[in-house]
């Protein structure tokens, strides 16, 4: 299944399309990029790992760009984008990583 992400704007209470976003894995010390994508009308990355990838343990990295988001609804966000580094352990199947994001703070978990 592999890894999915979903942004809502919650000072919006709605998704937040159109927002680039790109997955990351970290080999040797060393970022690769596996993946860039845009979320969808309800603020989805349904399979932002791509299919032809099988998840591995390690350390991973999504990039919102948030600032992207913001230009379009035409308002100034304190951050131009998020990051979220998080580790896949061993035998995992699917992450879910969702962003709750205001236009001056944000906030994430794992999801399922």
């Amino acid at each position: 299944m592999g890894i999915s992400t979903h942004i809502l704007d919650t000072a919006l209470g709605r998704p937040a399309a159109g927002v680039p976003i790109t997955l990351a894995r970290m080999t040797n010390g060393v970022w690769s990029l596996l993946n860039d994508a845009t979320t969808d009308a309800d603020g989805r990355c349904k399979d932002l790992l791509p299919a032809t990838q099988i998840l591995q343990a390690g350390t991973y990295r999504v990039h919102f760009e948030t600032a992207a988001y913001y230009n379009q609804h035409h308002f100034t966000g304190l951050y131009p984008y998020v990051e979220i580094v998080f580790t896949v352990l061993d035998g995992e199947k699917h992450y879910h990583i969702p962003l709750l994001l205001t236009a001056n703070g944000y906030t994430t978990y794992r999801g399922s």
